[in-house]
């Protein structure tokens, strides 16, 4: 379990590197670490005038933020560095450093091996482009100096007794220091060198620029030593046949490898059957199950110790006034508005205070225009029926029948040539439906009103969709007039009519994904999904340093290693008798696409086994390293991440109350959620004047 800041270690509590105080304060304290949020507790004690009122505001307001972007809460709180803290980790801050990190990372593709080049096939390959000496280390080198620019601001923000206790910006300058010096040794060698260390160590300024990469790298070091103790036992498995290679036939996934084997003795089909049913279905379900185990609530725990510093913080404040609240929280609108509700009291319980923070948890909350209003009875009437929500149940129906026609008149025609196909009853009937979908799109406009028909994401894409089909049909009535039976649909204009048919069907069945927020099961499944993007961020990090550190390794073993020999013979399911030869490590590119393959094609011992051939044997232990990390390890631990999300969603909807009818609420899995778990178990009061 993490308890553990990403800046770890103990301080000198005397330092004085915390803040502006008297160093009477910090005497009693030495060898124990004070977190911040203790020094401003002692701070608001006192007597204070209006700068310190400010100051404490805005040590508030670092501190929330600090836990919602899941930093550290280690650092200077004194006003000067609370300026430089709030400006470095400004938006334009953050994206000029990532921006600086992407490009340092893209430079491979571009430095020597390049990837400039139409085809990586050795066979046909054409002369790539090589940047002259001295152009991407230019680049490089102004991205080195950025980086020392950070390095710097980082080490002021947090003080040297924090520093040289953080392995992470430890590593960060030893990092900075050989990608110096082996800048140097390549402008030295005019750019020459085969051997660039400093490429193997770049992905390193992606990992410690995430403080959530960070956290989840912890989560995924902390899973590794159970699945070695569940992989230890595999070696023993392999017998004296593994010597004379029989064992690759028994590990093949290629349905004609185990064919071959059939065919020497019926007995083999045993032996598939059970390495199946143990090997596939058994264990690797079971190391799942064993990953998903050390995985479940991590990052969650993970996430609410910074929460459990600013509700502490927050909490012990002995005169925090009402407005100094609104003050801190002045970046959130809704919170405000909900703080005025306290005004006429003079303390806050902690479950009201937990109702305050739900406001940042909602990514969106949009207040739908209210109705027009009609004098006429009559079409007072008509707004009732066409604002009621059975309009839109029909709606679905429609729309489920007309893909039903659709996929009927496809499997009709499926036996047709194109010639023989028909498509002026499939153009009629839709016809039909989208003149539906017009007159549903106008009567919600009548009933809601234009800004109120605009203020709902479904009517946006269906009217969207319902103007584009529209478009459709009026530009295939213009092209074909009047078309018959006997009209060619397959030689006529710049489409064919059956092409345009064809497109109006793919945004028929693509408007029938409007029913997906009216089934709450789905729509749970939709919001997951989209959560789930955003919880992979930090996922997908750590998964490109992978990439880009196996890449790195894969071109300086391998570069140049397969050339097509001419007038061979090729054995079938071979790397040459597959055609693989545009999979090679003869740059970034190219290895990149090949580890993908081995990461997802099922018989990566075809490459394994081509560079073996062509290299020495030494070579299976690269790809049986690769095959491990990307296949085994990391399938499952996004299978385990998918888990987490989804049941963590489900959670959150249990305890979300229930929304006003005229109000749309988006509430996502965030960092918020862990804050309000935290919060909720105890109803402790705190003083609010």
């Amino acid at each position: 379990m993490e308890t553990d800041s990403l800046l770890t270690g103990t301080v000198n509590g005397a330092s004085g590197d915390y803040g502006s105080w008297s160093g009477s304060d910090h005497r009693g304290a030495l060898g124990s670490r004070r977190m911040s949020y203790s020094v401003a507790r002692e701070l608001c004690s006192v007597e204070r005038d209006s700068d310190d009122e400010d100051l404490y505001i805005q040590q508030a307001v670092v501190f929330i933020e600090d836990a919602i972007q899941y930093r550290s809460i280690y650092h200077r709180v004194d006003a000067s560095s609370l300026r430089l803290y709030r400006w470095y980790y400004s938006r334009i801050c953050q994206w000029s450093l990532g921006l600086t990190i992407a490009v340092v990372l893209l430079l491979a593709f571009v430095e020597r091996p390049s990837s400039l080049s139409v085809s990586s096939d050795p066979r046909n390959r054409s002369p790539s482009f090589e940047p002259l000496c001295g152009f991407t280390e230019s680049i490089e080198m102004i991205c080195l100096i950025i980086f020392c620019l950070d390095l710097a601001v980082k080490s002021y923000l947090i003080g040297w007794e924090e520093l040289r206790k953080n392995k992470w910006l430890i590593g960060y300058t030893v990092v900075i220091s050989v990608s110096i010096i082996d800048w140097v040794l390549s402008v030295s060698m005019e750019c020459d060198e085969r051997l660039r260390v400093r490429r193997l160590l770049r992905p390193f300024f992606l990992l410690q620029n995430s403080s959530l990469m960070k956290k989840t790298l912890k989560c995924i070091k902390r899973t590794l030593p159970e699945i070695a103790r569940y992989l230890n036992p595999f070696p023993s498995c392999l017998n004296e046949h593994a010597k004379n290679g029989e064992w690759e036939l028994h590990f093949r996934t290629m349905p004609d490898s185990l064919m071959s084997l059939l065919v020497q003795s019926v007995g083999y089909s045993i032996f598939f059957i059970t390495f199946s049913v143990i090997g596939t279905y058994c264990l690797m379900n079971l190391l799942t199950a064993i990953i998903y185990n050390q995985f479940r609530g991590y990052l969650l725990v993970s996430d609410q110790y910074p929460f459990t510093c600013c509700c502490q913080y927050l909490t012990n404040l002995s005169s925090f006034s009402l407005c100094s609240f609104s003050a801190v929280v002045s970046f959130s609108l809704p919170i405000c508005q909900v703080a005025r509700q306290y005004t006429e009291v003079s303390y806050m319980d902690r479950e009201q205070f937990r109702k305050i923070f739900d406001e940042l948890d909602k990514d969106c909350i949009k207040e739908h225009p209210p109705l027009p209003q009609y004098r006429s009875p009559a079409l007072q009437r008509l707004q009732v029926i066409f604002s009621h929500y059975y309009l839109t149940v029909l709606g679905n129906a429609v729309a489920l029948a007309n893909v039903v026609c659709i996929c009927t008149v496809l499997v009709l025609n499926s036996e047709k040539s194109t010639a023989e196909r028909d498509s002026c009853v499939l153009e009629i009937i839709n016809l039909c439906f989208i003149l539906y979908y017009l007159f549903e799109m106008c009567v919600k406009i009548f009933a809601f009103g234009w800004l109120g028909y605009l203020s709902y994401r479904n009517n946006i894409f269906d009217g969207f969709l319902t103007i584009l089909l529209l478009a459709l049909q009026i530009t295939i009535f213009i092209t074909y007039r009047l078309p018959n039976s006997q009209w060619d649909p397959s030689s006529h204009g710049v489409m064919s009519l059956w092409e345009m048919v064809r497109l109006v069907n793919m945004l028929i069945v693509f408007r029938f994904l409007r029913i997906i927020p009216d089934i709450k099961l789905m729509a749970l499944v939709a919001s997951t999904l989209l959560d789930l993007v955003k919880n992979l961020r930090a996922f997908a990090g750590i998964l490109v340093v992978v990439y880009y550190v196996f890449a790195v390794f894969g071109i300086w073993l391998f570069e140049g290693a397969i050339k097509p020999p001419a007038g061979m013979s090729m054995e079938c399911g071979t790397y040459e008798q597959l055609g693989y030869w545009p999979n090679n490590f003869d740059d970034f590119a190219a290895a990149i696409i090949l580890l993908y393959d081995v990461m997802i094609v099922n018989n990566w011992q075809a490459f394994m086994d081509a560079y073996s051939r062509y290299t020495t044997e030494w070579s299976k232990i690269y790809f049986v390293c690769w095959w491990l990390t990307s296949s085994v390890m990391w399938v499952n631990l996004f299978v385990a991440l998918i888990l987490e999300v989804c049941l963590f969603k489900h959670q959150t909807y249990s305890f979300i109350p229930r929304l006003q009818k005229n109000t749309t609420y988006i509430v996502p899995v965030n960092n918020l959620t862990a804050f309000l778990h935290l919060c909720r178990p105890q109803q402790q009061n705190f003083s609010l004047c």
